[in-house]
């Protein structure tokens, strides 16, 4: 009589979840680790997705608003489009700069002060807008590893459990190496999509750091047209 785990599964019960219940306890443990890595992906596609474009068109927004504003705001939270996240860290951070700085007369050193408290502002933002995405990469390296773990172990049980049985009948086999096929399945359906979607994500940050770079030129143009202005204020 064949051990209960060699037992060969009629053909409708060769399903996926027949076939988990079915596998051994490190290979059911390898399936549950991948499925939650890939329920893990899609979580950051759709979660991290809507922050990143909520932030792209707060972005854009405020680049418009820059671009066409003749002078720094006296206060940026009067303006709905300015006076919140990254254009309002900017405008704040460029507006205390120029208080820190009155009375000096190097209008470079102000400006290159300036482009110093922006710079960092973009690289706060930046480290921000990437938290979370890193676990794709992860996903995407090492779970077919982990499939492939759990494949090597089932059909490891399979072999040592035909010896026990003294049997080479392949519907015997079938089962117990397609379980473990299963695991290295789950671990390309867990390692695709996180791939795909990093790739989407590191497109989408290029974007944003093109907008953060926008706005915080946009930023330093109204300080130097400040700047000019107080200077033709001071010869006039």
């Amino acid at each position: 009589m064949l051990p209960a785990d060699l037992a060969p599964m009629a053909p409708s019960a060769l399903t996926p979840w027949a076939m988990y219940l079915a596998a051994d306890m490190v290979v059911k443990a390898v399936m549950i680790a991948l499925a939650l890595a890939s329920l893990t992906t899609w979580t950051v596609l759709l979660a991290k997705g809507w922050e990143l474009q909520r932030q792209a068109r707060a972005l854009r927004a405020a680049r418009t608003q820059l671009l066409s504003a003749p002078k720094l705001p006296a206060d940026p939270h009067d303006d709905a489009t300015l006076g919140q996240g990254t254009a309002a860290a900017m405008l704040l951070a460029a507006r205390t700069e120029l208080q820190l700085s009155t009375g000096l007369a190097d209008r470079a050193g102000i400006k290159e002060r300036v482009a110093s408290r922006l710079d960092r502002i973009e690289l706060d933002t930046a480290r921000v807008q990437r938290r979370g995405i890193g676990v794709l990469a992860s996903i995407g390296a090492v779970a077919p590893f982990v499939g492939l773990f759990g494949t090597v172990w089932g059909i490891m049980n399979s072999f040592i459990g035909i010896a026990h049985s003294n049997t080479t009948n392949l519907a015997v086999v079938a089962p117990g190496i397609a379980e473990a096929l299963l695991a290295t399945a789950l671990g390309l359906v867990a390692a695709i999509p996180a791939v795909l979607v990093y790739n989407h994500f590191s497109r989408v940050l290029a974007g944003l750091r093109g907008l953060l770079g926008d706005v915080s030129a946009g930023v330093q143009q109204l300080v130097s047209r400040d700047l000019d202005r107080a200077a033709q204020r001071g010869i006039g």
